[in-house]
């Protein structure tokens, strides 16, 4: 994580804290988007095939064309 690489320690005049606080709203602004961004695509169908329901079905049951078994 970015603030655990700045340190406390190195803020001693008003610059570095003003430059050093740009950093980090920046950098919580990128995970922000980032998560919204997963948390979008989640809900949308991507890279799913068809519903479950569906599955091991035929189009044909239950309606027989010909003659039954």
């Amino acid at each position: 994580d970015i603030k655990q690489l700045i340190g406390f320690n190195e803020i001693r005049d008003f610059p570095t804290l003003v430059n050093k606080n740009r950093i980090c709203d920046k950098d919580g602004k990128a995970k922000v988007n980032y998560f919204k961004a997963v948390n979008d695509k989640k809900g949308k169908d991507y890279g799913k095939g068809k519903s479950y329901d569906k599955k091991g079905k035929r189009s044909d049951e239950g309606s027989s064309g010909g003659k039954g078994k």
